[in-house]
């Protein structure tokens, strides 16, 4: 992080410092004597809450900035889209036949990636959830040509660390998936998404509602995988059902690869 001017003022690290001398007495063992924003119980207690909020998205964006991050291009998709070389492990034919896609965010990736080093490295950076998968294929092809990526990692059950291709120091761990979705949208130019599951869904339809009700500017949405994407979703009902309007169906785009997913970018004017 970029060093800032130092305040005229005493820094908490000072205080922290200057606490821990004071003589062990009934009242500096109390809770309520500890400075707040040391005291780990009452930061994680619930009425804390929107402080740590705040917070997570605070600590990002400070990051994002020193760093000259300006612009991303967003990766979604599933967690359990396996490696082409490890498709054999994949729970189910057809995931294993999903592996192809794999391949393609890594190739994308790969030619984001080039353009944003052709950009000084802090225009459409590479960003995706940080996680396995589609997520570590398109951190993997931004490394692969040796271009910054981020990754934004939530703490789950399932997954332990983030892949080992995010950019250390844009590596971020979340508490809350509000924050994290901010994140991912607030310097987007574009969003690509690949076959995946529940996370996946929440993502894209999140993104288009927001485009839709124009919460956000309308952004390229790329569905990679158009056969899995129709298979999934009826999105004709939704329009028969009249629950959607009939240009919601023109927010987003399908493609099978990285190089007609490319063409979208160029189309859009994003690349």
């Amino acid at each position: 992080m970029t060093n800032r001017r130092r305040s005229i003022f005493r820094s908490a690290d000072e205080d922290i410092s200057r606490a821990d001398t004071f003589p062990e007495t009934e009242q500096t063992r109390s809770p309520s004597y500890r400075l707040a924003f040391s005291d780990r119980a009452f930061l994680r207690s619930d009425a804390m809450r929107p402080v740590r909020l705040q917070l997570e998205l605070q600590k990002t964006e400070m990051i994002l900035l020193d760093e000259g991050i300006e612009s991303t291009v967003v990766f979604f998709g599933g967690a359990r889209i396996p490696d082409p070389d490890h498709a054999e492990t994949a729970r189910t034919a057809y995931l294993q036949s999903l592996s192809a896609f794999y391949g393609e965010a890594r190739q994308l990736a790969r030619m984001v990636g080039e353009e944003c080093l052709r950009r000084d490295g802090n225009e459409l950076v590479v960003v995706s959830g940080g996680g396995p998968g589609v997520m570590e294929a398109a951190n993997r092809g931004a490394r692969d040509v040796g271009a910054p990526s981020i990754g934004l990692g939530i703490v789950l059950p399932h997954e332990s660390a983030p892949n080992s291709y995010v950019t250390p120091e844009l590596s971020f761990n979340f508490h809350y998936f509000a924050i994290r979705k901010m994140h991912f949208l607030m310097r987007a130019r574009a969003i690509t998404v690949f076959p995946g599951g529940y996370g996946t869904l929440d993502e894209l339809f999140e993104a288009l509602t927001l485009i839709q009700t124009k919460r956000m500017d309308p952004i390229p949405v790329i569905l990679f995988g158009s056969e899995f994407w129709k298979k999934i979703i009826n999105w004709d009902a939704l329009l028969d059902a009249g629950t959607i309007g009939e240009g919601d169906l023109d927010l987003f785009r399908f493609v099978d690869s990285a190089d007609e997913g490319w063409a979208v970018l160029h189309e859009a004017g994003v690349v």
